[in-house]
């Protein structure tokens, strides 16, 4: 039981623990499990199966069968488009259950999954759903008595590696569009939040979905990750994770058949308040950018600049505002902030925290652990941060803010792009002509403007330089799924070319 405000939730069992391969949940050949555990407490919620090399052949000769002989690649697009609608539907009533195991396997708040992150993933799946049967080529005038034109024709097998901070939203981000576009695939969930992907593997049996089309591996990166990225039978990777991983997976293209790979991956974005900015505004937008989702968001602003004519009232007036600020139990309705999704993680923040006194910022609110049990951190802010100090380097994926402070528009585009990452950045102003002059400048693949965090399913994302290439969301997104084809004939007596 868990309390979600005035109301009580009930947990629901925990239904799908086995790997679904070619339509069936199965045991792990090795017969292995691993834990998936409880944010707030730290406890076990069940034993997962851990899939291998040896798992992920299967579910890649499964995905194969069914791309190179089954029914999906072959519907017509209203076709596949018409389950895909059943799905959606099957996931809008199931939402409360799902949402209650995201909160449960990630420590993400409950309130959030249930009206944003859930129905998200269903939207997700009727926007793409849509777009199936609007897949189509060119027609091309040759420069002799020929013609040409264009196929678009899916890819084939694909391997989606979803990241554990949005567990539903990713899986639907790439699961969706690949869908649409007629491929079959094998899914590795992360190890951290494995339920979700399993339960939305049943509900694609439920709404029709053929066998071996939609196959989740659950496991480890170093082992099942490992295996679908180096394997010769698949044939595109889409990943969202660590910089440091998305190496790894190019490494393994390159060694194989040098499959197409889409990355999106780490950020330090920035985050740019000019002095005309509505302080309040800002700072709600500025607490958004950085403690939304506990800070374990690739695009977190975690590098915020304020303008000096403002800093001082800025410094204050955040401080103040975050002694109302809940972090607590996730179901609870009142709470701001709940774990972060993992021990590792946990400690992984605390020790920036601690680089960040070392390197002689100053630590204005925050910086310690929350309550005597499970995964939780204050919201942290640090004043007096230069560009060369580890907590303005490094991707933090935590509720920690590094507060700087600019004079020139000049000073901050160079300081906003001084990063290996350019996966978002937000500018906070009442001035058209700054907003343009900086959007223009910022090296990054999403720019906000007196906003922040706002995502649309018609709206593309990826990043720039080390965050990675490719992009999810929009129709943009089927072009990773798609291979396009010329055809050329001859034409023998027309009255024109």
């Amino acid at each position: 039981m868990a309390s979600n405000g005035s109301s009580v939730l009930k947990m629901p069992e925990i239904k799908f623990t086995k790997l679904f391969i070619n339509g069936s949940f199965v045991d792990s050949i090795s017969g292995k499990t691993f834990e998936t555990r409880d944010p707030r407490t730290g406890e076990v919620i069940a034993k997962v199966a851990e899939g291998d090399k040896q798992d992920v052949d299967l579910a890649v000769k499964a995905a194969r069968e069914a791309f190179d002989y089954g029914k999906w690649p072959r519907k017509s697009g209203f076709a596949r488009g018409r389950i895909m609608m059943k799905l959606a539907d099957l996931i809008d009533e199931h939402q409360e259950e799902l949402a209650i195991l995201e909160s449960l396997d990630s420590g993400k708040l409950f309130h959030h999954n249930k009206v944003m992150d859930i129905p998200g993933a269903a939207n997700s799946v009727r926007y793409y759903a849509g777009a199936a049967d609007k897949i189509h080529g060119e027609t091309m005038k040759c420069s002799g008595e020929f013609q040409g034109y264009t196929l678009k024709e899916p890819i084939g097998v694909v391997g989606h590696i979803i990241p554990w901070n949005f567990p539903s939203i990713m899986f639907f981000a790439k699961v969706a569009p690949a869908l649409a576009a007629g491929c079959t695939m094998i899914v590795k969930p992360a190890e951290q939040t494995p339920l979700t992907a399993l339960y939305y593997a049943n509900l694609a049996k439920e709404a029709g979905i053929p066998d071996g089309v939609l196959n989740v591996v659950t496991g480890f990166g170093s082992t099942a990750g490992a295996a679908l990225c180096s394997h010769m039978n698949v044939d595109a990777i889409s990943f969202t994770g660590s910089t440091e991983v998305g190496r790894l997976i190019m490494e393994a293209s390159a060694r194989s058949n040098l499959k197409p790979v889409s990355l999106e991956l780490g950020g330090k974005s920035p985050l740019i308040i000019f002095n005309d900015a509505d302080v309040n505004m800002a700072i709600n937008v500025a607490k958004q950018a950085i403690f939304y989702n506990k800070g374990e968001i690739c695009i977190a602003g975690s590098r915020v600049f304020v303008h000096e004519g403002i800093y001082d009232e800025f410094i204050k007036k955040i401080t103040e505002s975050l002694k109302d600020w809940v972090v607590g139990d996730p179901f609870d309705s009142n709470v701001n902030q709940g774990p972060q999704v993992d021990k590792k993680q946990f400690e992984k923040i605390l020790q920036y925290i601690e680089y960040g006194k070392r390197d002689g910022a100053t630590l204005l609110t925050g910086g310690k652990p929350c309550g005597k049990n499970g995964y939780f951190i204050e919201p942290t802010i640090f004043t007096d941060v230069k560009e060369d100090m580890v907590i303005a380097r490094d991707e933090i994926f935590g509720p920690v803010m590094s507060l700087m402070k600019f004079k020139t528009i000049e000073e901050v585009i160079e300081k906003a792009n001084n990063t290996i990452y350019g996966l978002a950045a937000g500018i906070i102003t009442n001035d058209l002509n700054i907003a343009n002059r900086v959007s223009r400048s910022i090296r990054a693949g999403i720019i906000w403007i007196n906003c922040y965090t706002v995502f649309d399913q018609d709206c593309p994302y990826g990043g720039y330089k080390m965050s990675g290439f490719g992009r999810d969301l929009g129709l943009h997104a089927l072009e990773k799924y798609l291979q396009e084809k010329t055809v050329i004939t001859p034409i023998y007596g027309s009255p024109w070319l």
